[in-house]
């Protein structure tokens, strides 16, 4: 039997898995797996059904990924994701990680990713850990000492002043705020 990967852009989260899994089913799709950013089926997609597909997928916010250089940047983006929020983030430097996930070069793909997204894979990253650092500090169970520690920051300063720089804040000065300033993660 052969297997086909399907890139998805914007499932950047479980409950975005759970929606695509839902279509799949409603749809009579069969697939072995879906994860961050991409689904494996188990089998090619007829026309129809491809349409059909992206017809769902839009109305949740989601699209397919068919040319190469998107499907590479939503992959970086999903081995991001997955990294910051995994529990205890890997004391690998980001390049190291995504050249072992990737097996290409990493010049070759902060080139491409800085090109299409405006943006640089650190800062991809540093937006990531910030957002998770707002997560982390509304549940409010989660000194900075031990969100620091969690996601890789060498310090509580270190992890103090980054967020200050992003935010505007401290971070218990954004702990005090009535009104969370979140981003959603495809929107970075």
């Amino acid at each position: 039997m052969k297997v086909k990967k399907l890139y998805i852009k914007n499932v950047v989260c479980q409950r975005c898995i759970m929606a695509v899994k839902e279509i799949f089913n409603n749809l009579n799709i069969p697939f072995s797996a879906v994860n961050l950013g991409e689904a494996i089926l188990e089998r090619k997609l007829s026309a129809v059904e491809k349409e059909k597909l992206q017809t769902e997928f839009e109305k949740l916010g989601f699209d397919i990924i068919e040319n190469r250089n998107e499907k590479l940047i939503n992959k970086i983006k999903s081995l991001i994701i997955k990294e910051v929020y995994s529990e205890g983030t890997s004391n690998d430097k980001l390049s190291t990680m995504l050249n072992s996930h990737l097996h290409l070069n990493y010049g070759h793909i902060t080139h491409i990713f800085t090109d299409r997204e405006g943006q640089s894979i650190q800062q991809f990253y540093n937006s990531v850990r910030i957002e998770r650092v707002k997560e982390l500090l509304n549940y409010d169970d989660w000194s900075i000492v031990m969100i620091a520690d969690n996601l890789g920051y060498s310090s509580a300063a270190y992890l103090s002043t980054s967020f200050k720089k992003a935010t505007g804040l401290s971070p218990s000065g954004y702990r005090k705020l009535q009104v969370k300033d979140r981003k959603s993660l495809d929107m970075i």
